[in-house]
């Protein structure tokens, strides 16, 4: 099965190290792999995206027109990326930064209120991975125990210490997506 994934939001939200964090799940986890970041030069408060693809066969190409499944984190990136979800998939927006109506009807869409519940939990720093559990939950591509070898193989070491709360992010990601 291939994964063709966009993550895509302002810089500093953790889109970039989401996607880095799922294509080592997806190394863990004997899959193929390709990881293509994209982001202006300002980085933070900029836009930024990364294109991921997970499959059990090689990957011909990382460019991508079309996604299978779409994590979008802001407005610009939901007027940009929208129209490119294929037809039957599925996008994900965390609801703090989108402010008008999505226009699709031929995907399956899904709330997850990622920035509220950091925000209400004291969990600022674990945002992105708020929004990762809420993808693992709807597909579970990759194992829990992957992507806690992915984020500890992403982490540098004096930041080991925050993996348990990452894994609690995870999961209350998982709790708190809604289909809409």
């Amino acid at each position: 099965m291939t994964h063709e994934i966009l993550i895509a939001g302002f810089g500093g939200q953790g889109v970039l190290s989401m996607g880095k964090i799922l294509a080592y799940s997806g190394l863990m986890d004997g899959k193929e792999v390709s990881w293509m970041p994209s982001y202006g030069p300002e980085q933070r408060g900029g836009t930024a995206n990364v294109t991921v693809i997970l499959s059990d066969e090689r990957i011909s190409s990382p460019i991508l027109n079309e996604y299978d499944i779409a994590i979008i984190l802001n407005q610009p990136s939901m007027d940009k990326f929208e129209s490119r979800v294929k037809k039957g998939g599925i996008l994900i927006y965390d609801s703090y930064g989108i402010h008008k109506p999505l226009k699709r009807d031929d995907i399956d869409i899904y709330r997850i209120n990622a920035m509220d519940t950091a925000t209400e939990l004291n969990m600022s720093k674990t945002f992105n991975m708020l929004v990762l559990g809420g993808l693992l939950k709807i597909v579970p591509m990759v194992s829990l125990e992957s992507v806690m070898k992915g984020l500890k193989k992403t982490l540098p070491e004096r930041h080991y210490k925050l993996l348990p709360a990452n894994e609690e992010a995870i999961r209350k990601g998982m709790e708190i997506i809604r289909k809409t």
